[in-house]
């Protein structure tokens, strides 16, 4: 079982923000997940999304492939079956997957570094509610990393300038159902996440499973009210691995659930691609020695791009 934290506590005295502070922060030095409730993301909104992505998963192929742009590497719109494989494997992981990133809103000249988000025609729904909760995830991922940014002793709104209007991405995965012997026990290899942190609406079946210290596969579970959020890589590359990306996959269900599909929603919390990820001089020591060269946010972006198969 995660560790269960309640930001609500975040918002409440000082005595309850230092302590939020402390449990979240100690968390993520030792798993490197939580289960957060009183999230403030809304009932309806996660209704909304996953309605939405199961009807557009559910449209023909032909339709879908529609939305898959050439050049984008995947950063917007449809990537079909397989096109996706974790860091340092070949076997491509068995989903498919619609990616909806940043609009900027005010004049902010980082619009340039953007694509369009992909219209659905087909869903007068899709984009709006997507749209809204990139917003629902983006408040509560920016007062997670305020949290953060307390622990490891920075200013409260260290991270605010990096992630507001920050390359960001909700995705919707669609993992089939099983219709052979499948060749590996794995629907989603091994792998770390890329980014800051990622929030996880409960996906819709079990399958999640995290790399314990122990070196053991471990089962992750939250309740229907509860999101999961994990440590990425940049954060572990920040915080000169103080913080813990921690190692995950996704695993095929038993054989009697062979026949259901499997949908997961993770918010993938990226800055700005100018952003150093530098390791912070306060988690460097004799004991700690600086573990990583330096680069900005989308440096390490576009290598990883390429390691998972998605850029060329």
């Amino acid at each position: 079982m995660i560790p269960v934290v309640d930001l609500a506590g975040f918002s409440g005295d000082s005595k309850q923000k230092a302590t939020f502070v402390d449990q979240l922060g100690k968390a993520y030095e030792d798993v490197g997940f939580v289960a957060v409730k009183n999230h403030g993301i809304p009932d309806k909104t996660i209704e909304g999304l996953y309605r939405n992505t199961k009807d557009f998963f559910s449209l023909p192929y032909e339709v879908k492939k529609e939305y898959e742009i050439p050049g984008l590497a995947g950063q917007r719109g449809y990537t079909s079956f397989g096109k996706e494989h974790a860091k340092g494997s070949t076997a491509p992981d068995l989903k498919e997957f619609f990616q909806f990133g940043q609009t900027v809103e005010d004049s902010d000249p980082i619009r340039s570094e953007y694509p369009d988000n992909v219209v659905v025609r087909e869903m007068s729904g899709f984009n709006p509610v997507f749209s809204s909760a990139y917003r629902s995830f983006e408040t509560s991922g920016t007062l997670l990393l305020n949290a953060i940014a307390l622990y490891l002793g920075l200013d409260e709104k260290y991270f605010d300038p990096y992630i507001h209007n920050g390359n960001s991405i909700l995705r919707a995965i669609h993992y089939p159902p099983i219709k052979e012997e499948p060749r590996s026990a794995i629907r989603a290899e091994q792998h770390e996440d890329i980014n800051l942190i990622t929030l996880l609406i409960g996906a819709s079946a079990d399958g999640l499973e995290i790399l314990s210290k122990q070196q053991e596969w471990v089962p992750v579970t939250s309740l229907p009210e509860q999101i999961v959020v994990n440590v990425g890589d940049m954060l572990q590359r920040l915080t000169n691995n103080k913080l813990k990306s921690t190692t995950h996959r996704v695993v095929n269900p038993p054989r009697e659930k062979w026949g259901s599909s499997r949908f997961s929603i993770p918010f993938f919390l990226h800055p700005k691609s100018s952003m150093s990820l530098a390791c912070l001089d306060s988690c460097i020591d004799k004991a700690h020695p600086k573990a990583y060269p330096d680069a900005t946010a989308g440096e390490y972006l576009d290598e990883r791009l390429k390691e998972i198969g998605l850029k060329k």
